[in-house]
């Protein structure tokens, strides 16, 4: 079988992934937005801005020319941020062969659209539509790129195309499970990003884990009201891309959302950390597309509509807290509290 793969987005996630195939003997050629940026990782065979102290391996090919990038590839791994997805995926199209699949790894959704992302792909790449999947779950970059033990979660409109994605990425260190809800896996992705500020915020304030744990059981119990009614299965978010990915993003200093979340509560402005970070803040765009969403689908968010407030309003984080913490008394669970016991 071919897997000859290209990977779009020479950043942290697309550096880690290249080294991953590159690992298994699979030929990856990986995509650099410009020319200098290419020069750059071959010749010093590292990712000094975005994957620091992980050598690149000589069989990887490196490029900023799509159309080499994508000479013979049989698998696409989208890598780029999810604002420029769209426009990536116009410009591979003249290159694309009829047999690709593509993959996407961007976790948000589209501003102006609010589209997700293999929605945003099937838009551009029509005729691929049923070769489309997305790859999401519990996987930092810095420890694929390691080797560590990671498990993540691939789906896809085709049970076939899931099972491809599967072969090519899974082996002895990274586990691939197959989910048939694009919704619930792409939403859990985008959405945990706004949770992961919040809790980054709440360290930034001081405060301690009962805070964190709150926000992110509570933020948990958001992410399954939207994406349900957006007509994801309940499940996928008590799964890898769901409380998963929530855990590993809201709690550790790997997750750039949580770190740029913990400025943001010591009291720096938004585009103070915004500039310092040095690479997408994915949760920050995530947070205004929720917040439409929910206003859109009438579906009630307190912890991503303060997080709106907080990041677009200029409102104290602490008067954020304050009112999600004074709201007025309700269930914990209100399908338990009404559906379970009628009696109670």
């Amino acid at each position: 079988m071919n897997f000859n793969t290209a990977v779009l987005g020479a950043g942290s996630w697309g550096t880690a992934l290249a080294c991953h195939l590159v690992s298994k003997g699979i030929p990856v050629t990986l995509w650099a937005r410009s020319p200098e940026i290419a020069e750059k990782l071959r010749l010093i065979h590292e990712n000094k801005q975005y994957l620091p102290g992980v050598p690149l391996p000589c069989e990887l090919t490196i490029t900023s020319d799509l159309s080499m990038a994508l000479k013979e590839a049989r698998f696409i791994v989208f890598a780029v941020p999810s604002q420029s997805v769209r426009q990536v995926a116009g410009q591979i199209r003249p290159f694309l062969d009829r047999e690709a699949v593509i993959i996407s790894t961007a976790k948000g959704l589209e501003q102006g659209t609010l589209l997700r992302m293999s929605q945003v792909l099937a838009e551009e790449l029509p005729q691929w539509e049923e070769n489309i999947a997305v790859l999401s779950g519990p996987s930092h970059a810095e420890e694929v790129a390691r080797r560590l033990p990671t498990a993540v979660v691939v789906a896809a409109k085709i049970k076939g195309t899931a099972e491809l994605v599967q072969d090519l990425f899974m082996n002895s260190v990274l586990r691939v499970y197959t989910n048939p809800d694009m919704i619930g896996v792409e939403l859990g992705g985008a959405l945990k990003n706004v949770i992961a500020l919040a809790t980054g915020i709440s360290d930034g304030l001081g405060f301690g884990d009962n805070t964190r744990a709150a926000l992110m059981t509570r933020g948990a119990v958001e992410i399954a009201r939207l994406g349900t009614k957006m007509g994801a299965e309940a499940l996928t978010f008590a799964g890898l891309a769901g409380i998963g990915d929530l855990i590993v993003t809201c709690n550790s200093m790997h997750s750039r959302n949580r770190r740029a979340g913990i400025a943001l509560g010591q009291g720096l402005p938004l585009s103070e950390v915004l500039s310092s970070m040095g690479m997408v803040v994915e949760g920050v765009i995530a947070t205004k597309t929720v917040h439409q969403l929910a206003s859109k689908l009438e579906v009630p968010m307190p912890i991503a509509s303060e997080m709106y407030k907080i990041l677009f309003e200029g409102k104290s984080a602490l008067k954020s807290v304050e009112n999600l913490m004074g709201r007025d008394k309700t269930y914990e669970l209100e399908e338990i509290a009404t559906g379970f016991r009628q009696d109670w």
